[in-house]
């Protein structure tokens, strides 16, 4: 389900852009900056202050991610259904060492969200469409980030 690419591209941009819907049916789009790959089907973030997608995910288990390389202008889009485990769960203890590469700041980990992947798909800038190449999106867009 996830490729190697979309594996790769969240190892190196780890912030994905979190979609839930609240009780109400409001949109709620947060970013996560603790992604990883749990494996070919399963996506998980560590929750440190996200009361209201917890909150949202409670009520609706149902999400999307989103998480695109600013330079490269491509990425991938995953939706599936997510499961919250507390720190007091086996789930948790099982997959908390999965946090340690951000130090300290796993240690503020309150609940780890599992993503069951039901879809995933790559996501590409229309540039593409048009011939660019990507050597030259990444040249483009680092002269842009970089000029500010």
């Amino acid at each position: 389900m996830l490729t190697q690419d979309m594996k790769d591209t969240l190892h190196k941009q780890r912030l994905g852009f979190v979609a839930t819907v609240s009780e109400t049916g409001e949109p709620n789009l947060s970013p996560k900056g603790t992604f990883v790959v749990v494996d070919d089907r399963t996506l998980a973030f560590g929750d440190i202050r996200s009361p209201g997608t917890i909150a949202n995910l409670c009520h609706s288990p149902a999400v999307e991610v989103n998480f695109v390389d600013p330079l490269r202008r491509k990425g991938f889009r995953a939706r599936g259904t997510a499961t919250i485990h507390a720190r007091d769960s086996d789930i948790y203890r099982l997959h908390r060492a999965r946090f340690d590469r951000w130090g300290t700041m796993a240690n503020r980990i309150e609940h780890i969200v599992l993503i069951d992947v039901l879809y995933a798909k790559s996501l590409s800038t229309p540039a593409y469409d048009d011939g660019a190449r990507e050597d030259d999106l990444r040249a483009q867009w680092s002269a842009t980030l970089l000029s500010d």
